[in-house]
């Protein structure tokens, strides 16, 4: 999808989608959001000032840390544009790997590249052993004093995984809300990955198809097999998310302080900043340094120099999503996904086990997961069209289009896993051929289960906010026409869907949309105007749609 379609399209678009829920807009993008970051054992990192884009025009003066030096290297390694600038929001994601045994370590060296006024700045590391060498004390770490560096040294044990987040230890009202934040990931050691989620397709749970993928030329985007060393943790795509609010007012204000104090000596009487950050009103809230509908764009677009990871995540139905979320800002953000319950593996790293069988994760299903400040969770999204109660790729054995006469042959679970390059792939077998409508127009006095409002109200310019169906032409095969369909042989609708148009990429291409959004309905708006904020897509793609991460 082209960005600037996206942007002028997306507005009553998530209007609809909050009450349409499940039957929502069909769109297709080109930028996708996996969990990209840098990898190593040691990573050279600096705190500098910059600029971040907002999708009302504004350029906010903020501080972020980046890399000092280029990185060993760059995960997912298929992602080839990826570049890791001297400032970022959020910084870097460090991406390290536990030990098969034992213990290994991680080097962080920070050098101070902030203004002299701004003083000294550290980075915190909660949930791991750290030890510290240079630098100069503070009142919770060890700190770099401006020009200085210090050096963080934390300790991996084999059992490690999961997320995590790292910020400034150094006046931290200020620092962390000018942008001094980040992500770790610890992933498992290749020997603990646990054999049913290498395999593909885990016997203990649907889903976790990386098999499906590789059939229709998909690459492995994970940074693993599983999210931590537990059979049950086992996924297909993951994507990371990084919450946070920004005042414009404290930024403004250090800017001009800092401004006004660019040649004072670090260390010298007034050589320092009194930024008061109350009250707090934050008027941007951002998913990974981002806004809607910035956060849809390609991860390191370019237009986006310090803000490189975006907000977009994709799936195929049946495959076991990881989302790895931390709560980076000074508020909580009860953030909901649309389409399904969320399933929590674990809080900060720490997987979420069954008291009386320690062998069974016991992680709470939620419907809208809290973003506490500082507290990092990793959880399952699930989707099938399970329950729907209407065949979701349209089947219809009078259609015109072989692609509508597909066979559901159910597993054991009841989904269709036997043939994974199929259309229909993981469909839920109970809803073969179920119509949603008998007729174009058709409602539930038209023999479907629901009533559908009318296409040609329910539309926001070439986006159709209103087809539940997925896959290409799957709205023609529903309603007996194909694309090579004599002319006025469809009826009214012609060959097209009811809205007259798909403009999605590729063309006939279509999908389900869920709006992925805050709670907190103040949080997805930028300065109080909708739609923006703290707001993404989660886009269920057909089988046939390759999904690449690569950008």
């Amino acid at each position: 999808m082209r960005a600037m379609t996206m942007k002028k399209a997306i507005s009553t678009t998530q209007l609809l989608l909050a009450t349409m829920v499940a039957m929502a807009l069909l769109l297709t993008a080109t930028a996708h959001a996996a969990a990209p970051g840098i990898t190593g054992t040691t990573f050279n990192l600096t705190a500098q000032p910059a600029y971040l884009n907002q999708p009302d025009g504004q350029a906010v003066y903020s501080w972020g840390y980046g890399c000092a030096s280029a990185p060993t290297g760059f995960a997912p390694a298929a992602i080839t544009n990826a570049v890791c600038n001297t400032m970022q929001v959020p910084g870097p994601t460090l991406i390290v790997t536990a030990p098969a045994s034992g213990t290994t370590t991680v080097t962080v060296n920070l050098t101070n590249g902030l203004p002299a006024a701004a003083g000294n700045t550290s980075i915190l590391f909660p949930g791991f052993q750290v030890a510290t060498s240079g630098g100069v004390a503070g009142l919770l770490t060890q700190e770099a004093a401006p020009g200085g560096t210090v050096t963080y040294t934390l300790t991996i044990p084999s059992a490690a995984a999961g997320t995590h987040a790292y910020y400034s230890g150094t006046q931290g009202d200020l620092q962390v809300e000018m942008g001094l934040y980040g992500a770790i990931i610890v992933i498992p050691a290749t020997a603990n990955i646990p054999a049913a989620c290498a395999a593909g397709l885990p016997l203990t749970n649907p889903g976790a198809n990386s098999a499906a993928q590789l059939a229709a030329g998909e690459s492995d985007f994970r940074l693993a097999a599983a999210a931590y060393n537990h059979p049950q943790a086992c996924y297909d795509r993951e994507y990371l998310f990084q919450f946070s609010e920004m005042d414009p007012n404290i930024h403004t204000q250090a800017l001009a302080q800092v401004t006004a104090k660019a040649t004072c000596t670090a260390g010298a009487a007034g050589c320092s900043l009194n930024v008061p950050t109350e009250p707090y009103h934050p008027a941007y809230f951002l998913i990974n340094g981002r806004s809607m509908p910035d956060d849809m764009d390609p991860n390191y677009l370019a237009a986006y120099p310090h803000q490189p990871y975006n907000g977009n995540p994709h799936m195929h139905p049946g495959e076991l999503t990881l989302i790895r979320v931390i709560g980076q800002g000074r508020w909580q953000h009860p953030f909901h996904e649309h389409g399904n319950h969320v399933r929590i593996l674990g809080r900060d790293g720490n997987l979420i086990l069954s008291q009386t069988d320690p062998t069974s994760l016991a992680g709470p299903l939620f419907f809208t997961t809290t973003t506490t400040p500082g507290l990092a969770f990793d959880g399952i999204f699930y989707w099938t069209a399970k329950g729907l109660n209407w065949d979701a790729y349209g089947h219809n054995p009078a259609s015109l289009d072989t692609n509508a006469k597909l066979p559901c042959t159910p597993d054991a679970n009841g989904y269709n896993t036997g043939a994974p390059t199929a259309i229909n792939y993981f469909e839920w077998c109970q809803d073969h051929e179920k119509p949603v409508q008998a007729a174009p127009f058709g409602d539930v006095a038209g023999g479907g289960p629901v009533t559908l409002p009318d296409p040609n109200l329910f539309t926001n310019g070439a986006w159709y906010g209103g087809s539940p169906y997925l896959g290409p032409n799957a709205t023609l095969r529903a309603t007996g026409c194909s694309a090579g369909s004599p002319a006025n042989s469809c009826g009214a609708t012609g060959s097209t869907p009811p809205s007259g148009t798909i403009a999605n990429s590729p063309s006939g291409e279509a999908g389900f949309a869920f709006m992925w959004h805050s709670h907190n309905e103040r949080e997805i708006t930028t300065n109080n105007i909708f739609p923006g904020g703290m707001l993404m897509m989660m886009l269920v793609d057909s089988r046939e749609f390759v999904i690449d991460e690569s950008n």
